[in-house]
């Protein structure tokens, strides 16, 4: 019976393993620890900062050394479309990825008019969100 080839291995193994730098926020810290759990597992170096001021200063203070930020969009004091739209005036074509577990709140259509890079709904699947970062680090 003729089809498609098997892709055989894990998600990691299909989509390719990382190395790069992510500036990951999230005001769940539960949430934010187990991300960068799953992150580091894909290979990535990840900061964690669970409160969005927190994660602008960080940025101010080294924006080279983050080729990734992925934030939550409902966070108190500042909202991740803010945090996005201050870190690309900090470094432009910085890629983001915005999750959402609200799509009301924002659209993948707004956040992509505001320079953001990648949309995802929460909760975040390993295989999902390791295509994702490929696709906007490329």
């Amino acid at each position: 019976m003729a089809g498609l080839p098997k892709r055989h291995g894990k998600p990691e193994e299909i989509v390719g393993l990382g190395n790069e730098r992510i500036l990951f926020i999230d005001d769940e810290e539960i949430l934010a620890e187990m991300s960068k759990i799953m992150l580091e597992r894909l290979g990535y170096h990840v900061t964690v900062r669970s409160n969005s001021l927190e994660a602008l200063t960080t940025f101010q203070n080294q924006p080279d050394a983050f080729d990734l930020v992925i934030t939550d969009q409902t966070m108190p004091g500042m909202t991740g479309s803010d945090l996005a739209r201050r870190i690309l005036q900090i470094r432009p074509f910085m890629p983001i990825i915005l999750c959402t577990g609200y799509s009301s709140l924002i659209s993948e259509e707004k956040a992509k008019s505001l320079g953001i890079k990648g949309f995802a709904m929460k909760p975040l699947g390993r295989k999902s969100i390791a295509v994702l970062i490929r696709e906007v680090l490329i």
